[in-house]
């Protein structure tokens, strides 16, 4: 297990390293004479159509957001199933923690947000923004500290990652969802049945279950209910584990979990950071970056993770509920709890959702996003990288 975490974490390290220079290289293209290209690029119409019957046209930034994105969640999707089933969240004991942990880190800052716009009924639209943690920055920062925190602290954060993951999906449902199509939806639940169907029957292949989802993100997307949707959906209908033609066990889920995490990791996030984080700081004052909606994010990201991350852990031990990782300190809860409030991708996907168009905030909701990012990740790392573990560990 310690190994699997090991490559696990290193996978994300480079991950994260990619998205920083990705985002590095957005704010480049939009903050010098390279901006008008960066903004033709992102808004280049791109239309796919089959006669009558299908016709989808959107700016390349959405086919990124509503297309790829629900790729990324398909990956969510099948950690969230194998860690339910066989993993970290397969016992009470086991999800009790992060279970908690999560739900401090969504409520607090979503509380802290609307203290700030709770008079803007429009900005309130934003409040789901600072509850979400990356968990490619959160881990990539915790795997460069190596051996100074145990396997366990990784673990836990690992876990609590997943548990705000899908918070998000449940907020993206319920929250995020405009007018319904009732015939789009019913065609998606009969790609839903069928999905089922076949996982009944224990077909493995694959690309056949990826040909019934593509119809279904169609079908999802057309509904009015956001398509990445359709990628968790999908991922819990494909069998954990199965006998193929030659009668031997093979984990489906496993297999393409292992296939689209590289290429999540190191293409998709990545090019949606640079299609998401291309902030124009040209005409930016500092009268323009004080206002409710960049104030709400920056402290909901930066203090409300950490205090409710860490309250609730603390509540959680304190009655017995759940006990601290094996190894751990409090000092190390709270530098994991710090590092929570990096939100940037799943953050700026929120924002992408909750205002369509951030140039009606100049472009201070993504920067604000940004700002409570790198903090969390400076003063996360800093903390860890300072204190010591309860006890002499080996990762």
């Amino acid at each position: 297990m310690k190994v699997l975490v090991r490559k696990f974490l290193q996978k994300e390290s480079t991950a994260g390293i990619i998205l920083m220079l990705v985002t590095l290289l957005a704010l480049i293209f939009s903050n010098t004479f390279l901006s008008e290209f960066y903004n033709n690029f992102l808004h280049t119409p791109i239309e796919f159509k089959i006669g009558t019957i299908l016709d989808i046209s959107k700016p390349l930034i959405l086919w990124v957001n509503d297309g790829l994105m629900a790729i990324f969640f398909l990956l969510i999707g099948l950690e969230i199933k194998r860690e339910l089933i066989l993993g970290h969240l397969s016992s009470l004991s086991k999800i009790a923690l992060p279970g908690i942990a999560a739900i401090g880190g969504m409520l607090v800052p979503a509380l802290i947000y609307v203290a700030f716009n709770y008079d803007n009924e429009f900005a309130l639209r934003g409040w789901a923004i600072p509850t979400a943690t990356d968990i490619a920055f959160a881990l990539g920062i915790l795997s460069l500290l190596g051996k100074r925190v145990p396997v366990s602290l990784k673990i836990f954060l690992m876990a609590l990652a997943i548990f705000d993951d899908l918070g998000a999906i449940l907020i993206i449902a319920f929250f995020y969802t405009s007018d319904v199509s009732t015939m789009s939806l019913l065609m998606a639940l009969v790609c839903i049945i069928v999905l089922i169907t076949m996982n009944k029957m224990q077909i493995t292949l694959v690309s056949t279950y990826a040909f019934v989802g593509v119809i279904l993100w169609v079908f999802v997307l057309k509904s009015g209910v956001h398509a990445t949707l359709a990628g968790i959906i999908l991922a819990f209908t494909i069998p954990l584990n199965a006998i193929n033609e030659k009668r031997k066990r093979i984990s489906p889920v496993k297999s393409l979990q292992h296939y689209i995490h590289f290429w999540v990791a190191f293409y998709i996030l990545p090019i949606f950071a640079f299609v998401n984080a291309g902030i124009d700081l040209r005409s930016l004052s500092l009268d323009l970056i004080i206002n409710p909606v960049s104030l709400g994010i920056i402290f909901g990201l930066f203090i409300g993770k950490q205090l409710g991350v860490f309250f609730f852990v603390y509540l959680a031990v304190k009655f017995k509920f759940a006990s601290l990782p094996k190894g751990t300190t409090w000092a190390q809860i709270y530098g994991v709890s710090v590092l929570t409030g990096i939100g940037f991708t799943m953050s700026l996907f929120i924002d992408s959702l909750a205002f369509q168009d951030s140039a009606m905030f100049s472009y201070t909701d993504k920067l604000a996003i940004l700002i409570g990012s790198v903090l969390s990740g400076v003063l996360g790392y800093l903390i860890l990288l300072k204190v010591k573990s309860r006890k002499r560990f080996k990762n």
